[in-house]
């Protein structure tokens, strides 16, 4: 059974706008009954919708289908829900990809987000809350497209988002495809100081969030990789009482 609706706005005001003909979603769940249930959810506000019951299946269909979404669950035969999303995010990272599951351990959560999950609903879910979270991710995307096709540089770093690569003073760094999300946030509003909600709502999708030390952590992995030192550091800087501030 689903949870009553939470107040949140009529995904319909935003369905005419933000669901142009043939945006195609890719659901990606074994259980028949919540297929059908997301099926329903999504044609009736004008989405095309793909169906696929496992693993395989859904990474065959992502790569050919190019979805404009997937709705991703985790427990799924032949490939977990988990490694999937972290695949599809290397390959299209521009997708948005939803985990809807019915784990909502906190430390699962927040791996899904460190692979590059846009949003993550627990199971049993609110279809209009799923429909808005859907609706803004697929938002999201459009605002970031020219720097996400672009190389970007700052100091001796040279970053491609479309890519997902990374160099600093000409050697390879490792990021996760989150660390990328975030770094690529900051890069689209330099010299703006960005407070931990905005990062969390923008960055992780999450209206609420267990806690805002989540940034703070992200925050200080990106500075020990792109940093000369990340005890001082040039670029993501803090801005005591605020946020963080990108200076490139």
């Amino acid at each position: 059974m689903l949870h009553s609706e939470k107040t949140i706005p009529d995904p319909g005001v935003f369905a005419a706008q933000y669901s142009p003909a043939h945006t195609q979603i890719l659901v990606i769940e074994d259980d028949p009954h919540m297929q059908k249930i997301l099926q329903r959810l999504f044609r009736e506000q004008g989405y095309g919708v793909q169906v696929c019951g496992d693993g395989q299946q859904g990474l065959d269909t992502f790569r050919t289908l190019k979805p404009a979404a997937v709705i991703l669950d985790l427990v799924l035969p032949n490939i977990f829900g988990r490694d999937l999303c972290k695949i599809m995010k290397s390959e299209q990272p521009g997708v948005p990809v939803i985990v809807v599951s019915a784990i909502s351990e906190v430390a699962d959560k927040v791996l899904l987000l460190e692979l590059g999950a846009d949003d993550y609903v627990t199971k049993p879910f609110s279809p209009r809350e799923l429909m808005a979270r859907t609706q803004a991710a697929l938002r999201r995307p459009h605002k970031a497209a020219a720097i996400a096709s672009t190389t970007y540089n700052f100091g001796d770093c040279e970053i491609d988002f479309a890519k997902m690569s990374a160099r600093r003073a000409g050697e390879p760094v490792t990021l996760t495809a989150h660390e990328f999300k975030l770094l690529k946030y900051f890069a689209e509003h330099p010299e703006r100081v960005l407070s931990r909600e905005e990062l969390l709502n923008e960055v992780w999708g999450y209206n609420s969030y267990p806690t805002t030390r989540t940034v703070d952590n992200q925050i200080l992995k990106l500075r020990q990789k792109l940093e000369q030192d990340s005890a001082e550091p040039r670029y993501l800087q803090t801005v005591y009482g605020a946020g963080y501030k990108f200076v490139p």
